[in-house]
């Protein structure tokens, strides 16, 4: 077995604990799913997860030291991704904001312009880049050898996590919206609570910008 029982379950865990917390990906694919259906959505969120296999690949192959050797770049893409979260949190809290779940008029796509934007949107999404930049070469054991066959286990295994959740969410989006539609104070709790997560998580990112990429 390439990797163990422990990184397998670690991994799977990380990966969930990252998949629920709202972000770019899940954001972009709740509103496609609600306004142009789960077919839509569905289509999507295969762009996402090609854009994980392309990170995966960046990683294994060691193109990710280009972060490590241009430090101010990978600081550069963990402010962008803060700030980005910091204005989704204030959409969410801001008089009259949308909350996750409320619908939204978006212009209907062809389905391979849903693709491509599902892709743009995981490649520009700061929680794919720090999860194979730091956070997956913690579960390597060089004990084990076949570190790049180690990695690509683990990020496949990230993958099929994050599909299966976001797959889930898009399903269920529209009867989500439905029901919070059709309850007012919901939707103002569901509001305030996404934006509170979404500003936290920006908080937290932006205490870690400064911190320098490691292999």
């Amino acid at each position: 077995m390439l990797i163990s029982t422990a990184a397998a379950v670690g991994m799977t865990v990380t990966a969930l604990g990252m998949v629920l917390t709202p972000g770019p990906n899940m954001m972009y694919l709740v509103s496609r799913s609600i306004s142009q259906g789960r077919t839509a959505g569905l289509i999507s969120l295969a762009g996402t997860g090609v854009g994980f296999v392309v990170y995966m690949t960046m990683a294994n192959l060691g193109l990710a030291i280009v972060f490590v050797a241009v430090p101010w770049l990978f600081i550069g893409f963990k402010a962008a991704g803060a700030a980005y979260l910091g204005y989704l949190a204030w959409q969410a809290l801001k008089p009259g904001g949308r909350g996750l779940f409320e619908t939204r008029d978006l212009e209907r796509d062809s389905p391979a312009k849903l693709f491509r934007m599902g892709l743009i949107t995981n490649l520009l999404n700061p929680k794919a880049a720090i999860m194979y930049l730091s956070l997956i070469p913690q579960f390597v054991d060089p004990h084990r050898g076949h570190m790049t066959a180690q990695g690509f286990t683990l990020g496949a295994l990230q993958i099929v996590v994050s599909l299966s959740v976001n797959a889930l969410i898009v399903v269920a989006a529209g009867a989500i919206a439905g029901f919070i539609k059709n309850r007012p104070s919901w939707a103002a709790w569901q509001r305030r609570i996404t934006g509170t997560l979404l500003g936290a998580v920006a908080v937290l990112l932006a205490r870690e910008v400064p911190a320098r990429a490691r292999v």
